[in-house]
């Protein structure tokens, strides 16, 4: 019995993965950045608060 053959776009073979390579060599976690955007609503909300 003959396998079955995958017929795929060059790009889903390998052949051509541009996520593999990163251009920064700066890497945050999603965990900083929504502690990072957490922080800022914070101070947003504080100083609507006071001023």
């Amino acid at each position: 019995m003959q396998k079955q053959q995958i017929h795929t776009p060059q790009s889903s073979t390998g052949l051509m993965r541009f996520y593999d390579v990163s251009a920064s060599k700066i890497h945050v976690g999603p965990e900083a950045v929504v502690g990072f955007a957490l922080v800022v609503v914070a101070l947003e909300l504080l100083l609507g608060v006071i001023g």
